[in-house]
């Protein structure tokens, strides 16, 4: 699977529970959507990914990629119920970063 350098950054962040690495594949005004919250900036996206990282130990393999949707559907692994599920990452790319993530189920 041929993935954006950027998300391939984003899901070895993820799988190493590297919050600070993780932020940093985001813009300075990037926003995420997840679990009906929106977390603005870099600095708010490592506080709420170290957070769901202490939580929840989430792991993600890839399973497909549309570029032309700009969608990744990963199976995400982790201490939470239901765990393994597949999850939707909708991001908007911008400069070699991600400017928007949108996470559902």
């Amino acid at each position: 699977m041929n993935l954006p350098n950027v998300i391939t950054d984003l899901t070895n962040a993820q799988n190493h529970f590297d919050s600070l690495a993780y932020a940093n594949c985001f813009s300075e005004s990037a926003e995420v959507f997840d679990e009906g919250k929106t977390h603005h900036g870099k600095a708010e996206i490592q506080q709420w990914i170290e957070k769901a990282n202490t939580e929840y130990k989430a792991t993600m393999k890839p399973l497909e990629y549309s570029e032309a949707d700009e969608i990744l559907k990963a199976e995400v692994s982790g201490n939470f119920p239901g765990s393994p599920i597949v999850l939707a990452y909708h991001f908007k790319l911008k400069d070699g970063l991600i400017d928007s993530l949108k996470i559902t189920g």
